[in-house]
């Protein structure tokens, strides 16, 4: 019988979240939402790894934005399968 994990976490590798955060926020706004940096001067994910691997503290900054950003993911998916952003613009239109 294996045990399963209750870490959000698990499986999921550091490279794998800094390019979840990159596609989601882009450089520039992740810089902002975390002041390291390796994300703010020439930014990279191999940088970027290489720092966070040797920084507890920012690494567990990433890992509260990307655990963040995973409980951010399922309401807008949900509002935007029930939603059509040109449907105000039909109805002022017509």
């Amino acid at each position: 019988m294996a045990a399963h994990s209750t870490d959000p976490l698990h499986g999921v590798t550091l490279e794998m979240q800094v390019n979840a955060l990159v596609a989601r926020y882009g450089w520039e706004q992740l810089s902002q939402r975390i002041r390291i940096n390796c994300f703010k001067n020439d930014p990279s994910v191999k940088s970027s790894l290489k720092f966070l691997r040797r920084t507890p503290w920012a690494r567990a900054e990433v890992e509260a934005l990307y655990l963040a950003s995973l409980n951010d993911d399922a309401p807008a998916a949900a509002d935007n399968a029930t939603s059509d952003p040109w449907a105000n613009s039909r109805n002022k239109q017509s």
